[in-house]
């Protein structure tokens, strides 16, 4: 009888793990469970790779966690930098017609 009271804690556990690795709201995840942060942390670190394994093997993907400033600011500059070489190849481009208009 009492491993099966340990067994329910721990499938709740690993249910908490689970919501936490599919929504990436950890702060949610644990506020939801009624524990701390630090708490659904241990969990984690405890179930994390058993819990991956099971979603796997159900063939669940996890959402991508919201790209940091950093991430963002480094896909801004990777933009402008093309947009200033598709400008410049705009502006070769009608260079070139216009030569090849006048002859």
């Amino acid at each position: 009888m009492g491993n099966r009271k340990i067994e329910i804690f721990e499938d709740l556990k690993k249910k908490y793990v689970r919501m936490a690795l599919e929504t990436n709201q950890y702060a949610s995840t644990a506020k939801s469970a009624g524990v701390s942060s630090s708490t659904l942390r241990n969990w984690m670190r405890q179930y994390e790779t058993e819990v991956l394994d099971q979603m796997e093997s159900e063939g669940v993907r996890l959402t991508p966690p919201e790209p940091t400033e950093k991430e963002y600011k480094k896909k801004y500059e990777q933009a402008m930098k093309l947009l200033g070489e598709k400008e410049l190849e705009v502006a070769v481009l009608k260079d070139a017609l216009k030569k090849n208009d006048h002859q």
